[in-house]
């Protein structure tokens, strides 16, 4: 008889990152539903599913009510950093644990989240190095207004200029603005070598339909010579953006049909498979352990089952491939594999920004 523990799930199904929600949705739901067809497993997992509906007002609330009313202990949810930084008291409040399985900005570690997805070192950095090698030192830099934004665009910008290279603007978007048409006639004025696209939703879908007009006018700007990046496009947009995604350059642990992590199936994109990684390790920690449920995720991680190596005991990321790979004909095609990667928030163990580290000098 297997013991049944309750697991919260925390996404919008509606709202301008409903692809991505749903993703990361049907990802935990199909690991959810392996555990409990998987025999040698004693545990079997029930969803407790709340849908904030893409306001961010309603993921402290509705998680509250997961934890306090039912009970799971542990949530997997929320697609924006701006939605995290919302549960996170949350989760500490009520000693349960959150897991995030979307790529974020980095410099956080709580006792109470598991981040199953990339952070800068796994993403922003090594696509940063690529852009820099093989397509010049001038940069824009476009992102919504918050802090995914302002935070990879402040890496980019260090990045860059320790590199010897120059940011011809940094430029930001309310959520879910369309108004991009400012920032693609200064990008056509200042003819950059690439461009950093840290939008999400539709301001991201309709800066590069207008991007992509642009190249159509002006050969310059055309993905070959004056590349889209991005550290959080997936195919699970695709579905918005058809043609318009034809030759974006992204950085990711997982790409579909590429094997690997999480080495258990062909996922439609690194948010379904983040998220079914982390419904997956979470059984892990938990089969065979009763009462485990309850434990607080710092005990779990000391548990033989925490010792494996996934998730690194001391920040709670975990170590991931990374791989960059440009869309042609409607599908990721991977142009570099650096092999996996653990999760260095903080830069302390990765390459940290030049433009961050103080210089020394002699003096007399």
């Amino acid at each position: 008889m297997k013991r049944r523990i309750e697991l919260g799930l925390l996404y919008s199904r509606s709202g301008p990152y409903a692809l991505m929600s749903e993703a990361c949705r049907t990802g935990a739901l199909s690991a959810m539903a392996m555990v409990n067809a998987d025999p040698d497993l004693d545990i079997s997992f029930v969803p407790v599913e709340r849908d904030p509906g893409g306001n961010v007002d309603h993921y402290g609330p509705l998680c509250a009510d997961i934890l306090r009313d039912t009970g799971a202990r542990h949530v997997v949810g929320c697609v924006t950093s701006w939605s995290r930084k919302e549960v996170i008291p949350t989760v500490e409040k009520f000693g349960g644990t959150l897991w995030y399985a979307v790529p974020y900005e980095g410099f956080e570690a709580s006792d109470h989240v598991v981040y199953t997805h990339a952070c800068p070192n796994q993403h922003l950095l090594p696509l940063l190095d690529w852009a820099l090698r093989s397509h010049g030192r001038r940069a824009t830099l476009v992102a919504s207004n918050y802090i995914w934004g302002w935070e990879l665009n402040r890496l980019a910008r260090e990045t860059v200029t320790a590199a010897g290279g120059e940011i011809l603007a940094e430029r930001y978007l309310p959520m879910g603005s369309v108004d991009v048409d400012r920032m693609v006639e200064e990008i056509r004025f200042t003819r950059p070598d690439f461009i950093l696209n840290s939008l999400i939703g539709p301001s991201s879908y309709a800066f590069l339909a207008a991007y992509q007009a642009l190249g159509r006018d002006d050969p310059h700007f055309r993905p070959d010579r004056c590349p889209v990046l991005s550290c959080n496009m997936t195919e699970c947009e695709f579905p918005a953006l058809g043609a318009r995604a034809e030759g974006l350059i992204a950085a990711g642990p997982y790409f579909r049909g590429v094997t690997g992590w999480p080495g258990a199936g062909n996922f439609g994109s690194s948010f379904e498979a983040a998220a079914f990684a982390a419904v997956r390790q979470l059984a892990r920690l938990l089969a065979h352990r009763p009462g485990a449920e309850a434990e607080s995720l710092t005990d779990l991680l000391k548990s033989p089952a925490g010792q494996d190596g996934v998730i690194d005991p001391e920040t709670h990321h975990t170590t991931l491939p990374v791989v960059i790979a440009e869309v042609r004909g409607g599908v990721f095609h991977v142009i570099q594999h650096l092999g996996e990667v653990a999760g260095d928030p903080y830069l302390t163990r990765s390459r940290a920004p030049a433009a961050a580290t103080p210089t020394l000098r002699v003096v007399s």
